[in-house]
């Protein structure tokens, strides 16, 4: 089960009582006091780590605590303090406080631990309150009572490239085809009905991240279909790969600024994105029509067809490509970096797409 936000309550510990204690040995009369501190309560820690995807193993209502201190004894020994609780949760996963809404932590890098609340501090013992004039001290301080704070943790996936389309465009396929991610793939309307990444490799030494997310529709921003609870998973992506469906009942002009729409109405960032636009499903198109269509899509979004390429698009149907993915030499962030036809099934023009997004990723990895 997919789970990306979820409220919890957490405490730190409690710190332990002070100990009233007397020394009593043999040979020693009217020993003094010698009654030890409490232990200091466990802290709250929150932990990032690869190794988990989802937060589903949060539970509704969940309230978490740490270990409380033990009390003092005697001989002036300390109790033992409480053990610290450690909360795991996946990269990308915000720490908000429900009252304010403030994010306190936003958790990205595998290993990165925060301190969230300290436990109370432990009571003093007895032996802290002798004094000239009170040699029986008979008190001990309690100890600290722990912090409690009411939280909620927000999942948002750390993607470098977004796929973004209706639902049934071939989304989960292209992932399922160039990554390591294996996606539900079947033909009805919101097969994917979680986020996905995968590991898209570019030879030996290279790779990137792609996240499938759900099909958007319009209203999208405004919770319909999916909506905003899936939307937002694209707000950590640096590259969207807008995917238009070339056989698809909806015309292509709506799909195209539908999906713009929908993203720029949530996320004024998004809009201004780095993009790529991917045709899909080429292989169910009649050929008479492919090239009809393709050109009168380029030409609907202001560009030409480009006549020569090292990214290596297949050459018989048109394409479009910037000459470069950096701004530094010429890129126009107006335009999309490319606009390609595919074919997921029949591989038409995938490897030059991974290429082609690994341009644009090596870009934006060296513009921060």
């Amino acid at each position: 089960m997919f789970t990306d936000s979820v409220e919890l309550t957490v405490s730190s510990g409690k710190g332990g009582q002070g100990c009233v204690a007397f020394r009593r040995e043999k040979f020693v009369v009217n020993g003094g006091p010698n009654g030890g501190d409490g232990g200091k309560g466990g802290d709250i820690w929150f932990k990032c780590d690869n190794n988990t995807h989802t937060l589903s193993h949060f539970q509704k209502k969940m309230h978490i605590k740490a270990d409380n201190g033990a009390p003092g004894e005697g001989s002036n020994m300390t109790g033992k303090s409480g053990v610290k609780k450690t909360i795991i949760v996946p990269p990308g996963t915000q720490i908000i406080d429900l009252e304010s809404g403030e994010v306190l932590f936003d958790m990205l890098e595998d290993g990165q631990e925060e301190l969230f609340i300290t436990g109370g501090k432990g009571g003093l013992g007895n032996t802290h309150f002798k004094s000239s004039t009170n040699q029986r001290p008979t008190y001990a301080q309690p100890g600290q009572k722990g912090e409690t704070r009411r939280i909620k943790l927000d999942l948002k996936l750390i993607a470098d490239v977004g796929l973004v389309g209706f639902p049934n465009v071939g989304k989960s396929t292209l992932i399922s085809t160039v990554s390591n991610a294996r996606p539900e793939i079947a033909n009805y309307e919101f097969t994917t009905l979680t986020p996905k990444l995968g590991q898209v490799n570019i030879g030996d030494f290279e790779s990137f991240v792609m996240a499938d997310i759900p099909g958007i529709i319009g209203g999208a921003h405004e919770g319909k279909g999916l909506g905003i609870e899936f939307l937002r998973h694209i707000e950590r992506t640096e590259i969207l790969l807008f995917m238009i469906d070339l056989a698809s009942y909806r015309d292509l002009k709506e799909q195209i600024e539908t999906l713009k729409e929908e993203v720029a109405a949530f996320s004024d960032k998004l809009a201004h994105s780095k993009y790529a636009i991917a045709l899909t499903r080429v292989d169910v198109v009649p050929a008479d029509e492919i090239q009809e269509l393709i050109t009168g899509f380029l030409k609907m979004q202001g560009v030409e067809p480009t006549k020569d390429s090292d990214i290596g698009f297949d050459k018989t149907m048109p394409y479009f490509i910037q000459k470069t993915a950096e701004e530094t030499l010429g890129y126009n962030r107006a335009l999309p970096y490319f606009i390609v036809p595919i074919s997921s099934a029949t591989n038409k023009n995938i490897e030059p797409l991974k290429n082609a997004l690994f341009k644009l990723v090596q870009s934006k990895r060296q513009e921060s």
